[in-house]
């Protein structure tokens, strides 16, 4: 058994594979999840033998089970929890946005983030200590046009994420929430497909950016890993804009 263990949910993603790297390089052992299994083999085989991967769809409770059980089993502990998996949905203005698109949303975005914490807590309550992080977005405290689905998710994650840090906050255990802003991965790709097909410019976003650019998934991992593994415990309840200053006033 590791010293350290994580799980990374949507570990096969940009953000999540970054991530990923960097909790291995601090000597953690990783259990890459994600709902494309053999994408979540390839993020685990490439970062070598502390990691490995396992299917799951966070928005399934027997997944969930699943996820959390196989890290106990293979790592003996759950030292960080990094609650990330999340989808786009459709853009859209609110009158014409899908209903079961936006059910789909919430049942990923905030039914995941549900999931993980209420499986992953007890076993962090028993150990006496753990850190979670749990993805939110610039969407998640500021508005976004067309984007309803999308924008009420990413709310809901920092209200539970500030909940939940409250609650377990005399257990040893902290519970923060990452706010990125528009980063280069494959959801902001499927965004400016989205945009052109209904015949917008994608990089018209990029007047929204005070830095000029979009964030790479490396940056956004360097603060995850940091608050995952080496920020202090006092630091819990906090929401963490990533922007390059999208979203300061």
């Amino acid at each position: 058994m590791m010293d350290r263990a994580a799980i990374i949910t949507g570990g096969a993603g940009g953000i999540g594979a970054a991530t990923a790297e960097r909790l291995v390089e601090r000597g953690f052992a990783v259990l890459i999840v994600d709902r494309d299994a053999a994408a979540a083999e390839q993020v685990a085989a490439r970062l070598g033998a502390t990691a490995s991967a396992c299917a799951a769809d966070v928005s399934s409770e027997d997944d969930v089970r699943v996820y959390v059980a196989t890290a106990v089993e293979r790592y003996g502990r759950i030292d960080a929890f990094f609650n990330n998996a999340g989808i786009e949905g459709a853009i859209a203005n609110v009158e014409d946005y899908p209903s079961e698109t936006f059910e789909q949303v919430l049942a990923v975005n905030v039914r995941g983030i549900f999931l993980g914490l209420k499986h992953v807590v007890p076993q962090m309550r028993e150990q006496g200590h753990g850190s979670i992080l749990n993805t939110a977005s610039q969407a998640g405290v500021r508005g976004v046009p067309g984007l309803s689905g999308y924008v009420a998710s990413k709310h809901a994650v920092v209200g539970l994420s500030q909940g939940v840090a409250l609650e377990v906050a005399g257990a040893g255990i902290s519970v923060n929430c990452l706010c990125p802003g528009p980063t280069e991965t494959r959801m902001m790709e499927d965004i400016r497909v989205a945009v052109r097909a209904a015949g917008g410019d994608p990089e018209n976003f990029l007047d929204r950016m005070p830095i000029g650019r979009f964030g790479e998934p490396a940056e956004i991992a360097d603060v995850a890993a940091w608050a995952l593994s080496e920020a202090p415990p006092f630091m819990t309840g906090a929401v963490l804009t990533v922007d390059g200053a999208m979203t300061t006033p």
